[in-house]
């Protein structure tokens, strides 16, 4: 199993950010994704040319800005995928810590460059 981590601070108060975060139907900062629906603890990603993917949502606690979930269907055999979001309030700015576990290793690279992407789009969103 591998864990990967991208952390990027924005100048944005936490409350902003975990506002986008935290609606976990809500799709605009994620690239790829043309709709989510969600079914109970269930959220399903309809994404271009992948197909759809779902994810359990673990926790969403608003307390301590953490976003918890697992990946549990996907186009790819994924044995293990966890995920947390937790945002951390620096002065005026949030810092973003995003880890992912996931076995098997071999598609850490393309989640890594997801995550990336994903914080890019969250950027832009921010910034509009």
């Amino acid at each position: 199993m591998k864990t990967i981590e991208e952390i990027k601070e924005f100048k944005y108060k936490i409350d902003e950010i975990w506002s986008i975060i935290s609606d976990i139907s809500r799709s605009d900062w994620v690239p790829g994704v043309e709709n989510i629906t969600l079914d109970g603890d269930t959220r399903i990603f309809e994404m271009e040319g992948m197909g759809d993917l779902e994810e359990r949502i673990i926790s969403c606690d608003d307390l301590s800005y953490e976003l918890k979930y697992s990946a549990i269907k996907t186009s790819v055999p994924i044995k293990h995928h966890l995920a947390v979001i937790r945002l951390t309030k620096v002065g005026d700015k949030t810092v973003f810590n995003w880890s992912t576990e996931i076995e098997p290793e071999i598609f850490a690279d393309a989640i890594q460059a997801s995550m990336k992407e994903s914080l890019k789009g969250l950027q832009q969103v921010l910034d509009s």
